[in-house]
């Protein structure tokens, strides 16, 4: 699934190429596109339309659009959803789910998504808010590239949770935006094991962590995102290219970049923990 990084370089091409557009015309290809919108295609449609985007604003890894009116419209990638600014003469993906046309006749915004469990929404966003955030976000928290995220109430919120760091990290009201790539990342680099009871960080060593996840995420920006395959792309259908230089995720039987001893993975919450068993040695 798309991380913070991946979303941003998507909401980075969206602000370049359909900020202060207008829509003209809406498709809905596939129900499940827009199974979020409370009365389906046909609200969905006739809320956007004729509607101007805003500059586009991301919190963790949901994405929204200001519209008129305290509305946005809203998008989540899920697994494999691309939004994509297109040609309008361009063949249509076979896994093509809406199409939105702006008054200028330019460039279409296409949403693709092989698996459909991304999808869109128009909604109402909080009032008086000046990012226009939805009202169905308001309860993630904000992501550490936010210049408001305070690290200060991170770090005392983190050692008061009776979890582990990992659980922690992938808690999206605690701190949104990091994933399982980037969680194993910032903890390969803080030398943290996975299962490490939260309550046993110390202050530092809490707000360490926070900064590994910042610079492993603002790296990966850097690099356009990571990418294994083909269904993560941004705006103009080009991968990311952080993956090949990933310290822990994925690098099971390879040597530690750091002490050269072959690297473990665990299954953990129907996902994969990736880890160096002896810079990250498991808690007693």
């Amino acid at each position: 699934m798309p991380e913070l990084p991946e979303v941003e370089v998507v909401r980075r091409g969206l602000a370049r190429w359909a900020a202060g557009r207008t829509v003209s015309d809406i498709e809905v290809l596939h129900p499940r596109a827009v199974r979020r919108q409370t009365g389906g295609a046909d609200e969905f449609t006739a809320l956007l339309r004729g509607r101007t985007f805003g500059e586009p604003q991301r919190r963790g890894k949901y994405l929204w659009v200001p519209l008129d009116d305290g509305l946005s419209m809203i998008g989540h990638l899920g697994m494999s959803g691309q939004l994509l600014v297109q040609e309008a003469a361009m063949a249509d993906s076979v896994h093509l789910r809406v199409r939105l046309r702006f008054a200028d006749g330019g460039t279409e915004l296409r949403f693709v998504d092989q698996r459909t469990f991304g999808g869109l929404a128009v909604e109402e966003a909080e009032p008086g808010d000046p990012e226009s955030t939805p009202l169905s976000l308001a309860h993630i928290a904000r992501d550490p590239l936010d210049a408001r995220f305070d690290d200060a109430a991170f770090a005392t919120a983190l050692r008061a949770k009776r979890t582990t760091v990992k659980r922690a990290l992938l808690d999206q009201t605690l701190i949104s935006g990091v994933g399982n790539i980037y969680a194993d990342e910032a903890l390969w680099r803080s030398r943290l094991h996975y299962d490490r009871p939260t309550a046993t960080l110390t202050r530092p060593a809490a707000l360490g962590l926070l900064q590994h996840a910042r610079d492993v995420m603002t790296a990966a920006l850097a690099a356009g995102g990571t990418s294994f395959d083909s269904l993560y792309v941004n705006v103009n259908g080009e991968s990311g290219y952080f993956s090949r230089t990933l310290d822990a995720y994925g690098r099971e039987g390879e040597p530690c970049h750091r002490c050269a001893t072959p690297m473990c993975r665990d299954a953990w919450m129907n996902r994969s923990s990736y880890y160096c068993p002896k810079c990250q040695r498991r808690p007693r």
